[in-house]
Order: C-alpha cells, then structure tokens, then sequence
C-alpha cells in the first residue's frame, strides 16, 4: 500500500458518467465516476458536496445506490455505499437483449433477392 493510502479494499478505476442527487437539495448532477469498490467509488463533478451529506447516485447497469460523503478534495469526492455491489456489473455492456433499441438500419433487401448490401 502506497503512503497516504486508506484503503482496505482494492477498487477499480473506471470512467463513467453517473447522476447524483443530494437528498434535501433539488436536482441531478452529472459526475464521472473515477474508481469503484464494492462499498465506495471516487466521483468528479462540478456539484458542491460536503463531507457527511448523504447521496443517491444512478451507477450504470446497477441503478440507484444510497450513501454518504467521505471526503471532499476540489471536485473530487468519496462515497461510502450503504450497501454493496458487484462493480463488475458496471463495466458490462449496456443493454444487448431483445428489448435494446436498435441504432443501425439493416440493408434494405428486395423480398425475392437475397439480403445483400445495395451500391449507392
């Protein structure tokens, strides 16, 4: 462990974009999630938070995760997560079932030709 270090468990360091909420002021904010452990992450924004206010932050593919400020440096900050998560889940892909939207149209195919892709 490097001298300064606190930490106990290992986190991963990641780069996502999450919404946080401040509970007792309104709106979202949008910060970049930098490291993340089962119980905690290290987030970056413009949001002005301090050390003790309790938070819920959207992590992606995991969804709303209660917790409370550890430390403030700048625009940097800590979250000690009420609860757990798996933070493998979210490095996974996004969607990719049945139900994802999307993005590209397939070639357009002439019901007796087969599919195969038009010169334009």
């Amino acid at each position: 462990m490097v001298e300064g270090e606190h930490r106990q468990i290992t986190r991963d360091s990641l780069f996502v974009l999450a919404d946080l909420r401040v509970i007792g002021e309104p709106g979202e904010h949008r910060v970049k999630i930098r490291n993340l452990s089962p119980g905690g992450l290290m987030a970056e924004g413009e949001v002005k938070v301090q050390r003790g206010a309790r938070v819920t932050i959207d992590i992606r593919n995991i969804g709303w995760v209660d917790g409370s400020v550890a430390w403030v440096q700048d625009s940097r900050f800590g979250i000690a997560l009420t609860e757990e998560i798996d933070p493998k889940i979210a490095r996974l892909n996004v969607g990719g079932g049945d139900g994802t939207p999307r993005f590209t149209r397939p070639p357009l195919a002439q019901p007796d030709q087969p599919k195969v892709l038009r010169k334009i």
